[in-house]
């Protein structure tokens, strides 16, 4: 199977149903890692009409945040519609830091509210464009190349979109937002070869050493976060000031909170093996893996 030629074809197809239904191009959601860059030029080579939005979650590496005004720029001077959203909690900007203190707890692998307000901001009535992969994790295994989303797992819906399942036609009729993954069975190789075959200009963080593109401290990222706050010291102390708020904000509203200074929390949460056995914020006993 051409990788290229297969997902160029689901792109154009995704463009028709996009234009028939809903009267809109395409939407990528472009992250700035590898994934979307590929996705991003496989919309180029496709042809299609199609528009590129970007979560700034206030926690992006520098690198990040200048290679997507980079990308951004370009893209407009080509005459693609770019957008920059910027996070919303209940309506109002906010950031990782106030996140942290109005949730009262540091985001960790079980509890990722950072993710729903920062990354995952809605997307309605189109055809959006991920970059999401089989391969990247157990729980993207199973992702199809065309999906209705869903905030409840059970409800989420998958198509055979290469072999024209008829079933997508209802949920673009209801307006539903399907989510299509041109490069959902490729490898990390395959990813690779694309963008030195086509000379894309990519993330420079992946010519720091880092093997992912995220927010800086991501607790998904496990042992890479000590590099991460080696290479963006600022980063850190951001996290202990939230921290430190966050406690005095536990402490104000009468919260229980076993943790008395913010070291013990950035601590914890780096997951010291020192710490094992800590009771957690609300009383019961955690340890190197977190709440």
């Amino acid at each position: 199977m051409d990788l290229e030629h297969t997902a160029i074809m689901r792109l154009q197809e995704a463009a028709k149903l996009s234009e028939f239904y809903y009267q809109k191009p395409l939407l990528l959601t472009y992250s700035g890692g590898k994934d979307s860059e590929v996705c991003l030029e496989l919309c180029r080579r496709a042809g299609v009409p199609f528009e590129v939005i970007h979560n700034h979650t206030t926690a992006d590496a520098p690198e990040t945040v200048y290679h997507v005004r980079k990308v951004f720029r370009k893209l407009e001077l080509e005459g693609v519609k770019c957008e920059i959203l910027h996070p919303l909690y209940k309506g109002h900007l906010t950031s990782m830091w106030a996140l942290i203190i109005k949730e009262m707890y540091p985001p960790t692998r079980k509890v990722r509210y950072c993710c729903r307000y920062l990354k995952e901001r809605t997307i309605s009535r189109c055809c959006a464009v991920l970059g999401v992969r089989r391969s990247e994790s157990p729980k993207r295994a199973a992702s199809g190349v065309a999906e209705k989303r869903s905030s409840r797992k059970q409800d989420r819906q998958t198509f055979d979109f290469d072999n024209g399942d008829k079933r997508i036609i209802a949920s673009c009729l209801m307006k539903a937002t399907i989510k299509i993954h041109p490069i959902v069975e490729w490898t990390d190789r395959d990813v690779w070869q694309f963008l030195t075959d086509v000379k894309a200009n990519i993330n420079p963080c992946y010519s720091m050493g880092f093997t992912r593109v995220g927010c800086v401290g991501c607790p998904m990222a496990s042992k890479t976060r000590y590099l991460e706050f080696q290479q963006w010291p600022k980063f850190e102390n951001l996290y202990r000031r939230a921290f430190a708020r966050m406690l005095e904000e536990r402490k104000a509203r009468g919260k229980p909170c076993q943790w008395k200074t913010a070291d013990e929390v950035f601590r914890w949460w780096m997951q010291d093996k020192n710490l094992d056995g800590q009771l957690d914020i609300f009383g019961g006993e955690v340890g190197a893996d977190g709440l």
